[in-house]
């Protein structure tokens, strides 16, 4: 699906942080069918990479320490001013808001669980050119320690409206993130099996043609499987890792998740 501009607090981009740029290039190249040409010096060997001739999402290099993750950016009207709303309901900033050249104004922020996101105030960049398609990617997933201390967060932040199904926290439960009626975004807990260490964190889809053969893909291609496949409501998706240990998911869908 073709994207020309994202509402506010809608999410609208996606980038790798890792400290092996060529390696990520070579295995999502491979794996999604992303053509990544050489990075314009002036942006720090930032790299776009690009399918259909439109940006779908970025690498760079690596800032945080610890292992390389798919970072979620929101769109806003005023990083400036969604930053501030954030530190004061009890967030905190890890970059704060600053110009990127003449594409934008980036802030990259935690929640009060420890989460980390970017918020992006669009200038000549908008966002990904393509989402919900293969190789694009189609939703992003908050995995928290205290569901409702999100729900709090993110609705005054943003103004999300949250639609949960099941009991909220319960095992099982999941909650909708809502912009004018229409889901964008999803939360659920983190899930007891995941490690004691790991943060709560935004979690991100792509979209795939076929879910078992991009696991088996992602294989050949020197990553791993974390978890799954497995079948949900909107379609069958799994939990994989690349060759350094950036783990994100993928998902066959039966029906547009954002746009």
């Amino acid at each position: 699906m073709e994207m020309k501009s994202y509402e506010h607090g809608v999410p609208s981009w996606v980038d790798l942080g890792t400290a092996d740029l060529d390696q990520a290039v070579d295995f999502y190249g491979a794996l999604f069918g992303w053509d990544v040409p050489e990075p314009n010096p002036d942006v720090g060997g930032y790299h776009w990479a690009m399918l259909k001739g439109r940006k779908v999402a970025g690498f760079g290099p690596q800032m945080n320490p610890g292992p390389p993750y798919w970072a979620t950016y929101i769109s806003v009207e005023s990083a400036a001013e969604v930053a501030a709303t954030a530190v004061d309901n009890g967030g905190r900033t890890i970059v704060a808001p600053m110009d990127v050249l003449d594409l934008g104004h980036i802030a990259v922020l935690a929640d009060p669980q420890g989460a980390v996101f970017s918020i992006w105030q669009p200038g000549l960049h908008k966002g990904a050119g393509l989402a919900n398609e293969p190789g694009a990617f189609s939703w992003n997933e908050l995995l928290t320690t205290d569901v409702a201390g999100a729900t709090t967060f993110y609705s005054t932040v943003f103004g999300w409206e949250p639609e949960t199904h099941g009991e909220a926290g319960s095992p099982g439960s999941y909650t909708e993130w809502k912009v004018g009626g229409r889901a964008i975004a999803g939360m659920m807990a983190k899930p007891p099996n995941m490690p004691s260490d790991v943060p709560s964190l935004w979690v991100v889809y792509f979209s795939v043609a076929d879910t078992d053969t991009a696991v088996a893909r992602v294989s050949d291609l020197g990553g791993r499987l974390v978890m799954g496949p497995r079948d949900i409501q909107p379609g069958r998706f799994a939990v994989v890792a690349d060759p350094a240990g950036a783990v994100f998911n993928v998902i066959a869908v039966q029906a547009a998740l954002t746009g």
